[in-house]
Order: structure tokens, then C-alpha cells, then sequence
């Protein structure tokens, strides 16, 4: 089914016209020749990977910016410094229990 069923004609035909203009106007025809359809796929195709190419670029250039902000706003202060007076940071001591030790738990030796 086309779209040209379903499209209701006005009486005016200068409405008509106008319509016909504008709907013209946003409808890209692609060329009849082949070599012509051909190269402007090849064309398009380049265009789109340079797109992707410099956009590449610009994100990590975006990342670099920010790594090297947050880096120029810590220089000078040791790393423990920035730690303590955090209300994030946990500071503490841990060992390692062995695993006999733990309640509930089976060793590999009483199987």
C-alpha cells in the first residue's frame, strides 16, 4: 500500500501546491546513475567515520582534562593528609582468621 492513498485532497490548489513543495523539499531523491550512488555512499560512509574518529578524540581528550584537573587540585598534599579528616574513611587493623577457627565452619582435615 502507498502512501499516497491515504492522503486527502484539498479544494485549494494552491494548498495542494504548497504541500507537494514542502513534502518535496524533506524527501532526498538518491541519483539514478550507479557510480554517482556509489561514490555518494563512499562519501557518506567517510563522513561518518571521520565523525566517529574525532569524537574519539574529544572523549578522551575530556577524560585527560579532568585526570589532570583532580590531579593539579591534589598537588602538594601527601596522601595521608587527604585521608584523615575524611568522615568517609575507616581507618582500622585486621588479621586474618583461619578458617577451623570460625564458628560453624567444617576444616578439610574433619571430613
Amino acid at each position: 500500500m502507498f502512501a499516497q492513498t491515504f492522503r486527502f485532497a484539498d479544494q485549494r490548489s494552491q494548498w495542494n501546491a504548497f504541500q507537494s513543495r514542502v513534502r518535496s523539499a524533506f524527501e532526498p531523491r538518491k541519483p539514478r546513475h550507479r557510480f554517482l550512488r556509489f561514490v555518494l555512499g563512499v562519501i557518506g560512509l567517510g563522513l561518518l567515520a571521520l565523525l566517529v574518529f574525532f569524537s574519539v578524540f574529544v572523549g578522551a581528550a575530556m577524560i585527560a582534562v579532568g585526570l589532570a584537573f583532580k590531579l593539579w587540585q591534589r598537588r602538594g598534599k601527601p596522601m595521608t593528609a587527604r585521608a584523615k579528616g575524611r568522615a568517609d574513611v575507616v581507618e582500622g587493623e585486621f588479621r586474618v582468621v583461619a578458617p577451623q577457627a570460625l564458628p560453624g565452619q567444617r576444616s578439610d582435615s574433619a571430613r
